[in-house]
């Protein structure tokens, strides 16, 4: 499984980009960024997204995406998968044809956009990838995700994408033994209030959290940090000492 880090931050900077990451080149995990790092050929290779909520900055990409879709004149869509809120909420508030034209009706040959309800905890398959979406703890409806990629029958590796969580439960009874953890830490412990509040973690929290996975995978890398307190959630997490722990860095790609 290879991921590119498109984004990995909780606001946006110079420098730093909302949440997006790219999975073996076809299947965008949350969209806060795209068009401005990745060129035309690798925009058309995308034929999924799916969504962990429909937070701005976990969906903004999507609307040029299509945007540009439409103008390049594609014989191309995309299918966007979430939970059912999450997709009303997309429709209602954001493709609505007032705030951006309604490219789920729209295209040449038939809309750019299709939405595709998941249910939690119900396992889909794309291509090589098993993925089933996993209720978590936020402002809103939103859900992490178990990747898996098979070759043959036979699982050869798997991510878990906490997506934007508070502390929460059951996402973490299903990470045991994963072998990478992508998971969100907003803010430095000081704020941790605030971070309960709206649905986040610190580095502290985020230490409580792991103490729910029996086994923890390889790589624990960090995202959705303010860039603000960057510095101060670098060190806090440092102090954790945890092995394999790190923030992750926009632009890099992983092989999982």
């Amino acid at each position: 499984m290879k991921i590119k880090i498109l984004g990995a931050s909780g606001a946006e900077f110079p420098g730093h980009n909302p949440p997006a990451y790219l999975i073996n080149g076809f299947l965008l995990v949350d969209a806060g960024t795209l068009g401005a790092v990745l060129e035309e050929d690798e925009q058309w290779a995308i034929r999924y997204i799916i969504l962990s909520h429909a937070h701005l900055d976990h969906i903004r990409a999507i609307p040029f995406l299509a945007d540009n879709i439409i103008i390049k004149n594609k014989r191309h869509h995309i299918t966007i998968m979430s939970i059912g809120d999450v997709l009303r909420q997309l429709k209602e508030h954001l493709l609505n044809g007032n705030i951006w034209p309604d490219f789920t009706t729209i295209g040449r040959y038939g809309p750019v956009l299709r939405l595709q309800e998941i249910k939690p905890e119900t396992w889909i398959r794309i291509d090589s990838l098993l993925i089933q979406p996993v209720l978590v703890n936020h402002s809103v409806p939103a859900t992490g995700y178990i990747i898996k990629e098979l070759k043959g029958r036979r699982i050869i590796s798997t991510l878990i994408y906490s997506g934007d969580t508070g502390p929460t439960e059951r996402l973490w009874s299903l990470a045991d033994g994963a072998d990478v953890l992508i998971v969100e830490v907003s803010f430095p412990d000081r704020l941790s209030r605030l971070a309960q509040e709206t649905g986040h973690l610190t580095p502290r929290l985020l230490k409580g959290e792991l103490k729910k996975i029996q086994t923890l995978p390889r790589k624990i890398l960090i995202t959705h940090p303010k860039p603000q307190y960057l510095g101060l959630i670098k060190r806090e997490l440092k102090a954790l000492g945890i092995k394999g722990l790190r923030l992750l860095k926009e632009g890099e790609e992983i092989e999982v």
